[in-house]
């Protein structure tokens, strides 16, 4: 396992890649619950949806471990399957079998692009200060989604976000969440951001917002296996009503982008903090890495999951040790018995996971001074990536801005020679996916 896994060589051992694989999970285990709830809107009967996102989860992540060797966990996407719900089913008459045929059909199509080398190349040649600002941007965003996610930050009307209510028992079990993970990481406490997030359940208890289980074991629906090539009632397979409308054509590429930039992020925040990130802001081994998360979104659409992809949790892992693969195995397999126990695992609420993705959202802040902010085209694309993120909510759309800062500063300032050609062919596609989304 050693040898496999290269565990001594990366400075790590079964033990804390098993405690920093359990801090992944808990992080991103909100998906079990979120969404199977979403995509009930859709149509998908609830257990079915519960199956199909544990176990797609459970898979996927195992096959992270084994083929790129790297802490990254998958699951079905948020965002994704809120479009999936509330836009695709209605552009494909109710359908959910043509909603999950869409995202089977832009899985399969990034992932041929990576098996041509094009995905990597464009990662390439991302100049190093816009790298640098995607691991700024995306602390930015993780932190606001545990802000979020804890009631501490709330949506306002006059002011778009403002401070939640201080005396509700989620803004408080929230807070302690950070406390504790804070003092636990300063005192060197091991798991560090794992103990937080099980002192904030605690603390929940008395507090009313950790509930107990409703039960115990839960059964497993396949009917939603196999969905792009399922019928509805008139015969026609969701599959087939993709390619015959081009509504739904337009979609399946603008997931397409919004996939293909949102998983480099993530690798490049999860490369930095588990200490793959090359000096130059490459990810070290990133075609595995594609490779695995390309085929991870069209096995959600099969499976009726909504896009799996990787998730930006992971680097909650990787601030807690986690350098290999393993942990990814120990993900996997608790989203696989979380199959049958997600009752039990529905009692971690998103509020218990505030602290640690604060933490890992503080963490990545360091990236910011490898930028020159003295020169306008390194610095000012780098910024729009930075406040993009959070802003739009969205880690796309924040490096689509980027991309397109750069580019125009570029020519205003005659310094286009720096721009690499596929940096233009990157830029144009950003313009075109926010032209038709």
């Amino acid at each position: 396992m050693d040898q496999f896994f290269k565990l001594s060589e990366r400075g790590s051992d079964v033990g804390t890649e098993a405690r920093a694989g359990l801090t992944t999970f808990l992080a991103m285990g909100y998906i079990i619950a979120v969404n199977p709830s979403l995509l009930v809107a859709a149509g998908i009967p609830m257990p079915a949806a519960v199956t199909a996102t544990c176990l797609g989860a459970g898979i996927m992540t195992i096959l992270m471990g084994l083929f790129a060797n790297r802490p990254l966990a998958c699951a079905s996407g948020m965002g994704v399957n809120a479009v999936v719900a509330f836009t695709l089913t209605q552009l494909a008459g109710g359908d959910w079998h043509a909603a999950n045929a869409v995202i089977f059909v832009e899985g399969v199509a990034i992932l041929l692009l990576v098996l041509c080398g094009l995905r990597e190349a464009i990662m390439d040649a991302i100049p190093v200060s816009l790298r640098h600002a995607i691991s700024v941007g995306l602390g930015l965003f993780i932190a606001m989604i545990g802000l979020k996610n804890g009631g501490i930050i709330v949506a306002d009307e006059a002011t778009m976000v403002a401070l939640g209510e201080v005396s509700d028992p989620m803004f408080i079990m929230a807070l302690i969440s950070i406390i504790a993970t804070v003092v636990l990481y300063s005192l060197k406490v091991p798991g560090a951001l794992l103990v937080g997030i099980i002192v904030s359940v605690l603390a929940g208890i008395p507090l009313g917002v950790t509930q107990m289980p409703s039960g115990l074991v839960s059964g497993l629906d396949f009917s939603s296996f196999a969905a792009p090539f399922q019928t509805d009632e008139a015969g026609t397979m969701g599959i087939v009503k993709v390619f015959t409308n081009p509504t739904l054509i337009v979609f399946a590429f603008s997931l397409m982008m919004s996939d293909f930039f949102d998983t480099m992020g993530t690798a490049m925040a999860v490369a930095n903090q588990g200490e793959f990130l090359n000096e130059d802001g490459t990810v070290e081994d990133i075609k595995p890495i594609l490779i695995v998360d390309s085929a991870a979104a069209a096995v959600g659409g099969f499976l009726g999951a909504s896009s799996i992809t990787t998730f930006v949790e992971s680097t909650s892992g990787a601030a807690d040790g986690a350098r290999s693969g393993l942990s990814s195995i120990v993900v996997g397999v608790l989203f696989l018995l979380a199959a049958f126990f997600s009752p039990v695992i529905a009692v971690v609420s998103s509020a218990a996971t505030c602290g640690a993705l604060v933490f890992v959202g503080f963490l990545m802040m360091g990236e910011v001074r490898e930028i020159d902010w003295s020169d306008l085209l390194e610095g000012f694309p780098a910024f729009m990536i930075a406040a993009g993120m959070p802003f739009t909510y969205s880690i796309s759309d924040g490096i689509g801005f980027g991309f397109l800062a750069y580019v125009v500063v570029a020519v205003v300032t005659g310094q286009v020679k720096k721009v690499k050609p596929l940096m233009w062919v990157a830029a144009l596609a950003f313009l075109v996916y926010f032209l038709v989304i």
